[in-house]
């Protein structure tokens, strides 16, 4: 009887002792009967080894995908942050420690910045507003905290709208005006 033609891993596992030479004769059988059937019929045999082989790989593909988005929606988030606090420094209105407090609702906590009064009549008209940074509160121009509302709408606290001077025509309390010096 003669001995099969083996390949160099076959001869590994043989010599080791992992397999025996029955195992390789079917397998070797096994082989050549999938390449005849192919051959004759034109029938490709479904390899489950290769077939989950390809379904890992289109599922590593998968979550690569997802971890990219997810770093890169991260990378564009940190440059938006980047973009608001520097457009906020750039433009901010100088506080006065020893000024009027404006206090303002954020988070549902009140807090207080304490401002020149004409900063104070800015931002109670709307002609500014306060932007949340991460070490504290700015004050901006009104069309700066529109720019940055743009960007992330949750960085602005506090944005009023405009208001005129002129009351309304149908006010009933019109003629009642509010004391200069009654603060909250």
């Amino acid at each position: 009887m003669k001995k099969p033609q083996l390949n160099p891993l076959q001869a590994q596992l043989l010599k080791s002792g992992l397999t025996s030479e029955a195992k390789v004769k079917q397998v070797k059988a096994e082989k050549r009967k999938q390449d005849k059937l192919q051959r004759n019929n034109g029938v490709e045999i479904v390899d489950d080894i290769k077939l989950s082989a390809e379904q890992a790989r289109q599922q590593q593909i998968e979550r690569d995908r997802e971890l990219n988005r997810q770093r890169k929606q991260a990378e564009e988030q940190k440059a938006l942050a980047a973009q608001i606090k520097q457009i906020a420094l750039l433009n901010r209105i100088a506080q006065e420690a020893n000024g009027i407090a404006y206090q303002f609702n954020h988070d549902n906590k009140v807090k207080a910045v304490y401002v020149a009064d004409k900063v104070r009549e800015a931002l109670i008209n709307g002609r500014a507003g306060i932007v949340k940074l991460e070490q504290g509160y700015e004050i901006v121009p009104a069309e700066i905290a529109r720019k940055i509302e743009a960007r992330d709408a949750d960085s602005v606290v506090v944005l009023n709208q405009a208001t005129q001077d002129v009351a309304a025509a149908d006010d009933p309390y019109a003629d009642f005006r509010i004391p200069d010096d009654l603060m909250w």
